[in-house]
């Protein structure tokens, strides 16, 4: 069983090099959003499968709380996306009236 653990969490790790591939070719600003969720919530797997994997608890409690700090690095990127989002919609709105 370990060693299945640890065949998905090194599966999981080449997912996150494919992730910061993509994070690295694209410009667009959600891409960097749906990447950095991407990286998050594949990093807490690996660590999560990788102390059931081992019996090191305090692995699974680093991964639970990065799970933590994970949301709110999402919260913090998404919140100046919906500002710029918004001042476009008011631009365009602005615009179109006569």
């Amino acid at each position: 069983m370990p060693a299945f653990l640890m065949g998905a969490a090194l599966f999981i790790l080449v997912i996150i090099v494919v992730a910061l591939a993509r994070l690295l070719l694209s410009h667009r600003a959600a891409d960097w959003v749906m990447a950095e969720q991407l990286l998050g919530t594949a990093g807490i797997a690996v660590l999560l499968l990788f102390g059931v994997a081992t019996g090191r608890p305090g692995v699974i409690d680093l991964a639970l709380m990065l799970t933590l700090l994970a949301t709110f690095v999402t919260v913090a990127f998404a919140e100046p996306l919906r500002r710029r989002f918004a001042e476009r919609r008011q631009a365009k709105e602005s615009e179109q009236r006569p």
